[in-house]
């Protein structure tokens, strides 16, 4: 399969990934979070191409996560802004920061820490259950086939599904 098709599957990872699923992308995103929103400071902050930058950025702004906003009229520039969509992704970011800091962090310690400014303590992001508040883990989930597969297969668009994957094991 290639990169260009990955978005077409019945998978809301894949999606995903077409849209964020590569190095500069979530640099730029992390960039953006920080309030680095113009394109010389995102170019100057991570020493991208100004091709691929636009490239990137582009895509962010066809697929709904980021948005243009005009701040020097004489000069047409514009400054980069999250959408709703961009902003649900600083969960993911921080998800992906307490991955790094366990796994890849350096022995100077984590580079960045996160408060959480209602109560002012540093804290990690935890995934739990909407349903009772406990905290979600491959140990303790498990997935079934959802409406967006099932009525795919049901129309015949969908061949080849491994549903002994979905069967809710864990």
């Amino acid at each position: 399969m290639k990169w260009n098709q990955i978005s077409e599957q019945s998978c809301s990872i894949a999606r995903s990934a077409a849209i964020f699923g590569d190095r500069w992308t979530l640099l730029i995103l992390r960039d953006i979070f920080w309030k680095v929103t113009k394109f010389s400071e995102l170019q100057k902050s991570l020493g991208i191409t100004k091709h691929r930058l636009s490239d990137r950025l582009n895509r962010l702004i066809d697929s709904g996560v980021l948005h243009k906003e005009l701040y020097d009229e004489n000069r047409q520039h514009f400054e980069y802004k999250l959408t709703e969509k961009g902003l649900d992704l600083y969960p993911i970011l921080l998800a992906i920061v307490q991955w790094g800091d366990k796994w890849e962090e350096d022995a100077d310690g984590s580079p960045v820490d996160y408060f959480h400014t209602p109560c002012g303590k540093a804290g990690t992001p935890l995934v739990a259950c909407s349903q009772c508040g406990e905290s979600m883990s491959v140990h303790n989930t498990s997935a079934t086939l959802g409406p967006g597969i099932v009525n795919k297969v049901e129309r015949g668009e969908e061949t080849g599904i491994k549903l002994e994957i979905y069967a809710g094991k864990s």
